[in-house]
């Protein structure tokens, strides 16, 4: 699977190291190109997974505002709810293009 934004791909990695997490696709930290994720101020909590960290994508020359997000620390009960250790794991919001 790929994201991709502005042409750039600023992900990459097999299906099954992805984890699907409520329709978005997470990417493992080491699957995100280097350099493009510069970290945002955005605050947001989700009731089950824990504090967000939202990110700014550097694609195609320009910096795009908080089209990535992770879970730095989820919650130790959102391991069982999603089955998985989700901890920094990145999705992409819509603009951007995931697709195998």
């Amino acid at each position: 699977m790929k994201a991709v934004l502005a042409g750039t791909t600023i992900a990459e990695a097999d299906e099954s190291d992805l984890i699907r997490i409520e329709g978005n696709w997470y990417f493992p930290p080491a699957s995100v190109a280097p350099d493009v994720l510069v970290e945002s101020q955005t605050p947001y909590t989700c009731p089950w997974k824990g504090v967000c960290q939202y990110w700014s994508v550097r694609a195609g020359g320009e910096l795009h505002e908080d089209l990535a997000w992770s879970y730095p620390h989820p919650y130790p009960t959102a391991f069982d709810r999603v089955g998985k250790d989700f901890s920094g794991y990145v999705a992409f919001a819509p603009g951007v293009e995931v697709s195998p």
